[in-house]
């Protein structure tokens, strides 16, 4: 049998009759007609949609419920062993010069010190980054300056 848009069937099984109600009890889905006996959803209308008004608020609230991303900026981290590699004795740190030794994607971005290692480096000069309180007391037992 050749393939052609007359010939074209849906795959077996992957077609299913609508259920039919209100057709009587031989049926199967007559009297109450699969709504069963009272209340607000057996009734014509029963289950009311969302309007505007109610859908707001649930938009609203969708944050709350979902979570949501943060529209703060992370801060890129930097450890103080990296800062070995790139800099010499009396540099100066700031958001500029880590961008071009490439230990940071964005100057303009919040970027934070990090205490992880031992800092070799003496006299650093840092400003226009935050530190953590490990990597303030290794920079300041060094010689370094926090601007």
């Amino acid at each position: 049998m050749s393939l052609s848009l007359n010939t074209i069937r849906p795959a077996r099984g992957s077609k299913r009759l609508k259920k039919k109600i209100g057709r009587g009890n031989a049926s199967g889905h007559g009297s109450y007609s699969t709504r069963g006996q009272k209340g607000q959803r057996s009734r014509a209308g029963g289950r009311n949609k969302l309007k505007r008004l109610g859908f707001k608020q649930i938009l609203a609230a969708t944050p709350k419920n979902r979570g949501f991303k943060s529209d703060k900026p992370k801060n890129q981290a930097v450890n103080l062993v990296a800062l070995d590699d790139a800099f010499k004795d009396g540099a100066k740190v700031n958001g500029k010069s880590l961008l071009s030794a490439g230990l940071v994607n964005s100057a303009a971005a919040p970027i934070k010190i990090l205490g992880q290692g031992e800092l070799k480096l003496k006299n650093l000069q840092f400003s226009g980054v935050k530190l953590s309180a490990s990597a303030k007391t290794q920079i300041e037992k060094l010689g370094g300056k926090v601007i």
